[in-house]
């Protein structure tokens, strides 16, 4: 089932240091859900690897357009608070894919 009501998706993976997963949850959780949710708004999830590569974490939020998805990053970048986090976090992240992806109907599919 395809969401429209955010046509198009942030989908962010994150590869954490070995054995770090639980330390990066926490400065996340502490540091940046705040920033977030207050730039971002509510996301659509969070995820871990279970099968496939590992020490992944996966977030997804939703925008409605370009220009919505560049604004709401603007203001999350140059949040005073956000430099915090980036230097709390460094050196738990080793890699960071980034994806915006669009939502697609397909036929025969319910939305």
């Amino acid at each position: 089932m395809v969401n429209l009501a955010k046509p198009l998706v942030d989908h962010r993976t994150y590869t954490i240091a070995l054995r770090k997963m639980p330390e990066f949850l926490e400065v996340f959780n502490r540091l940046a859900m705040p920033i977030l949710l207050e730039t971002l708004g509510h996301p659509l999830g969070f995820w871990t690897s279970m099968v496939g590569p590992q020490n992944q974490f996966t977030h997804l939020w939703g925008y409605e357009d370009l220009a919505d998805y560049e604004r709401r990053c603007r203001a999350r970048d140059t949040h005073p608070d956000f430099p915090r986090y980036l230097a709390a976090s460094g050196h738990l992240i080793t890699a960071q894919t980034t994806q915006l992806i669009r939502a697609t109907s397909m036929p025969g599919v319910a939305k």
